[in-house]
């Protein structure tokens, strides 16, 4: 009798290996028992799904300057004879075939800049594809391939189910040399801080990712996607046993604005700001440890402010979902998507309260009134726009930021030649605050011929003067 159990042990997990389970089968993991259940195979799980996952081949065209330029002896010379040449820079990844159209997600770091991308299939054919959506903050683009063919497809799991110790596959072309598959364990969730500029909460893992895994698929043993593997944590560039992942539940929801047509990806709008929890401030505020997003600063009349958030107070769960550190708050209430309505598990004085959050878009609380300045002025060649919240959301920069802001600065202008950069804020001129675009075209116009101007970088107030 003992035997026979055993024998249905393995039977057992050799079909949880083999066939996929159904859309909402709730089966209870196991921990293999026996040496005949670590040896089972994979394979069957990898020929089902690997047809998915893709090569993504980027390439763009970059500008090599003459060495002479520059120099007006040696450009007098020799700079006809070596001008400044293009040259092609090609780049390679993998993605994730999502949808039966050729609908494929990958990095976004990947394809960046490129003026053309194919794919290539675990068969060895190849097409052309189109951009429809990236994102940088996210590091997600979705592909569209360029062709009316039927293709196999990964479903995408949820990636919140997912546990420390889960059994995972990596499938990818790392260093260029074909589809390969890694296998692992899921060894951390929500990780932050992982890579600077970036969406801070990560699937970490132990299977092996490379560089050129970027934008492949971490798979679970349903064979679903649940996560795009993006990074490794490695000083020589290798892997080293940590690699990280986006979470599938971003992909839905990031997917969700490309089949909607959407031309750029919005996450929700609070308008607060929040900082870690420290172990200084969880003992100042009486609590057991340090995890959730102290609120900072809540915007008069926004989101927050509306549903009663108040500077001070730690929010600790979306929806009942626990929430480590802001980055998990941010990725909470992006998965929850615009237009929805979340509650807020907030503590304050010892005491927990609930509070309902719509989900907005960033307002455009004061309209944008693009303008391109010219004439003789520092600033001829550059595009200014009134800030807002949905302006500062669209330029990467603090959703409180106020006043004047360059978004652009065309090529050799007076404005680039003079240091002028986008996200610079233009907070006066001549000792005159700058309000609003409008007072700064009036300002332009008066041609005052002594400039003395004062700009906001990065949080830094730089002076600079101009005849």
């Amino acid at each position: 009798m003992q035997g026979l159990f055993k024998r249905a042990s393995v039977s057992l997990f050799a079909l949880m290996l083999v066939l996929p389970l159904a859309a909402h089968a709730q089966t209870a993991k196991t921990v293999p028992e026996s040496q005949m259940q670590m040896q089972l195979s994979f394979a069957p799980l990898v020929k089902q799904t690997s047809g998915a996952v893709v090569n993504v081949y980027a390439e763009k065209t970059v500008q090599r300057q003459s060495p002479f330029a520059g120099d007006p002896f040696f450009e007098q010379f020799f700079g006809q004879q070596m001008p400044n040449r293009s040259e092609k820079q090609s780049s390679l990844g993998s993605g994730v075939i999502v949808e039966a159209n050729g609908t494929v997600v990958t990095n976004n770091h990947v394809i960046e800049g490129a003026d053309d991308i194919k794919v290539a299939l675990s068969d060895g054919r190849e097409f052309p594809c189109k951009v429809v959506l990236r994102d940088d903050r996210v590091d997600l683009a979705v592909l569209k391939i360029d062709t009316k063919e039927s293709f196999p497809t990964l479903p995408i799991g949820n990636s919140d189910t997912v546990e420390v110790g889960d059994l995972v596959l990596a499938i990818g072309n790392p260093f260029g040399v074909g589809q390969t598959v890694t296998s692992g364990i899921v060894s951390a969730l929500a990780r932050n801080q992982v890579i600077k500029n970036e969406f801070g909460f990560f699937i970490q893992t132990d299977a092996s990712i490379n560089p050129g895994n970027s934008g492949g698929a971490l798979m679970n043993m349903k064979g679903e996607l649940i996560g795009i593997n993006t990074a490794i944590f490695s000083r020589g560039g290798g892997s080293n046993g940590i690699g990280f992942a986006i979470p599938a539940n971003l992909v839905k929801v990031f997917l969700a604005s490309a089949d909607a047509g959407v031309k750029s990806f919005e996450r929700p709008y609070v308008g607060a700001s929040f900082d870690a929890v420290t172990s200084e401030v969880a003992e100042a505020l009486g609590l057991n440890k340090a995890r959730g997003a102290l609120v900072v600063k809540v915007s008069e009349g926004g989101p927050a402010a509306k549903a009663g958030l108040k500077a001070g107070e730690i929010v600790t769960a979306v929806d009942g979902v626990s929430v480590e550190h802001p980055d998990a708050l941010l990725y909470r209430l992006t998965t929850a998507g615009l237009g929805n309505s979340v509650k807020l598990t907030v503590i304050e004085n010892g005491r927990e309260e609930q509070l309902p959050l719509t989900l907005v878009r960033a307002p455009e609380t004061s309209p944008r009134d693009q303008r391109i300045i010219g004439g003789r002025t520092p600033f001829s060649g550059a595009v200014v726009e009134n800030l807002s919240p949905r302006v500062a959301d669209e330029l990467r920069m603090p959703p409180e930021s106020a006043g004047v802001v360059v978004s652009e600065v065309k090529e050799d202008s007076p404005a680039a030649r003079l240091g002028f950069e986008p996200k610079d804020i233009i907070v006066s001129i001549n000792g005159t605050d700058v309000k609003s675009t409008s007072e700064l075209s009036e300002i332009a116009d008066s041609d005052p011929g002594f400039w003395r101007v004062e700009i906001e970088r990065d949080g830094q107030r730089i002076r600079q003067f101009f005849r």
